[in-house]
């Protein structure tokens, strides 16, 4: 995660609850179905459990960015 934070230039947070597919799927029913009245009150029952910072310089990153273009490239007409 360390590494997708720095790559991107942007701090990544990981929730306590690691599906937040189905996660995401109950809040929505609970919305709709008025247990929850509002977004703000939902967002009460959703907790950090931790988050990774950039540390990556900005020519570091881009370096890496060109090499992972780089990279992607060569895949093309691979079959």
């Amino acid at each position: 995660m360390e590494f997708q934070s720095d790559v991107l230039g942007v701090p990544v947070i990981r929730p306590q609850v690691a599906e937040t597919t189905a996660l995401g799927a109950a809040y929505a029913a609970r919305l709709a179905t008025g247990f929850w009245g509002s977004l703000e009150e939902l967002s009460e029952n959703w907790l950090l459990d931790q988050t990774w910072e950039a540390k990556m310089d900005e020519v570091e990153r881009e370096g890496c960015y060109r090499l992972w273009k780089k990279a992607v490239s060569r895949t093309f007409d691979w079959v």
